[in-house]
């Protein structure tokens, strides 16, 4: 088969015709793949990590209510981490069906898939209410939304990474990352409102409302996607008949080292992140006896600094090369981790707002990279299925048990951060790593379906 793709290769990088436009007509398809890309990101991830955020200050108390206030907040955040185990299961299904049919129709029923576990979250009867049965929904629904997120990264990223002219690739491909942080912000914005509420109504039905409210946004999601016209990288393996029967097979055996540092290059971004949005606000309300606003206004300046680093250092990476980007922000990611935990012990709002827009500042330039950086990894026609996997597995591996392991950091060495400042550290330099050899590697051309790398 690879002897039939070689001589048909050059036929394979036509330009499509729905996209010989001319530069203005190039241009602005591929800001509307990458608005659509960003839109149907920031959507899935208001409610992946409207779930975190809830998982921290409403679960323990409505669906854990007879466990110790530490052993409720280690159950919920286990609930938290089974949509992180669901999400290498949701890359590989989605993955194989974004590799064989398409990229645009399968991160489209992802999010539908995310919206409707989402609202029936909002609609879920309490322990007090139904027992044991709630937590058990509750775990089955947060399955689900691992399920949708496990496809939906993988299909956003290669929309706009496969559309984009190459010397705009890693600015737009930045997007899908951009709209995490736009999901993260908006989460915790909606979240804060209700939070804001006398604590019965809270507890009682202002949590609700911000899961409810993503019916709508997910209606405005799908409107927008189906608007996108299908990558034109797959159409030329369409074209071909280059789709492999078997994606994930193809991805194990022939590679094994992409995939490795597909997980490598993410990891640290996984763990680092889950750290600061998600325990500590658990760390900040009750470790220190914040205020729950202050660590929720957190979030949100996290979020908005973390969205304006990943466009302006993406977009300075097509001038000086995603690899000096990403080993930049790993670097400083590791020397920030002990001055990050000592800015949040001292309890001051300002150092604690600083110390978390430092941490989006330095840490998301590496994030806005990545979707890139896996994408060459992989070659076309196993490539959802490649940067789903590596992406997926990093997030099950760093960013679920993170803050389970920090909560137990911190309660095993009686309230002292500096082993989660380690922990964090050392993930970061794991990462380090993975990017160090994957720029080493030459990287895979974005048409290049006769690649032979493992």
């Amino acid at each position: 088969m690879k002897e039939d793709l070689r001589k048909h290769a050059m036929a394979a990088r036509v330009i499509d015709p729905a996209f010989d436009r001319g530069a203005v007509g190039r241009r602005r398809s591929i800001r509307h793949v990458a608005f659509a890309s960003f839109i149907g990101a920031a959507v899935e991830w208001y409610d992946f990590f409207l779930y975190g955020t809830a998982a921290a200050l409403v679960f323990p108390k409505l669906f854990f209510p007879r466990f110790s206030p530490l052993a409720g907040t280690l159950a919920s955040f286990a609930t938290f981490g089974i949509g992180f185990f669901a999400r290498p299961i949701g890359g590989v299904v989605f993955g194989h069906f974004g590799d064989r049919i398409g990229r645009k129709s399968t991160f489209v029923r992802t999010l539908i898939l995310m919206g409707v576990a989402t609202f029936l979250i909002g609609l879920l009867p309490t322990f007090e209410q139904i027992g044991l049965m709630a937590p058990i929904l509750l775990i089955a629904l947060r399955f689900v939304q691992g399920l949708a997120l496990g496809g939906e990264w993988g299909g956003a990223t290669l929309l706009a990474f496969e559309h984009a002219p190459q010397e705009d690739r890693n600015f737009y491909t930045s997007w899908p990352q951009l709209g995490v942080s736009a999901g993260l912000a908006l989460s915790t914005a909606v979240f804060a409102v209700f939070a804001s509420l006398p604590e019965k109504q809270f507890f009682g039905w202002g949590w609700r409302v911000a899961f409810l409210l993503s019916a709508a946004s997910i209606a405005l999601g799908v409107v927008i996607r189906l608007r996108v016209a299908e990558s034109p990288v797959f159409a030329r393996v369409k074209g071909l008949g280059a789709e492999s029967k078997t994606p994930l097979l193809e991805v194990l055996r022939d590679h094994r080292l992409a995939v490795l540092l597909a997980i490598g290059v993410v990891f640290g971004t996984m763990t680092g992140s889950y750290i600061v949005t998600t325990f500590s606000l658990s760390y900040l309300t009750q470790q220190l006896r914040v205020a729950r606003s202050v660590a929720l206004v957190g979030n949100v300046l996290y979020s908005a600094s973390g969205a304006a680093s990943i466009l302006i250092f993406a977009r300075l990476s097509d001038r000086v090369g995603k690899y000096r980007i990403a080993i930049l922000s790993t670097v400083c990611q590791v020397l920030f981790s002990f001055p990050f935990f000592w800015l949040l012990s001292t309890r001051e709002p300002s150092l604690i707002w600083l110390a978390v827009i430092v941490s989006a500042v330095i840490g998301t330039p590496l994030y806005g990279v990545t979707g890139a950086i896996l994408a060459e990894l992989f070659v076309p026609h196993v490539r959802y299925s490649g940067i789903s996997l590596g992406y997926q597995m990093a997030a099950m591996l760093g960013g679920a048990p993170a803050p389970i392991i920090a909560t137990y950091l911190i309660h095993s060495s009686s309230g002292a951060p500096w082993s989660v400042a380690t922990y964090a550290a050392s993930s970061s330099v794991i990462t380090l790593v993975a990017v160090w050899i994957a720029s080493e590697r030459q990287s895979v051309g974005i048409d290049d379906v006769t690649s032979d790398q493992a």
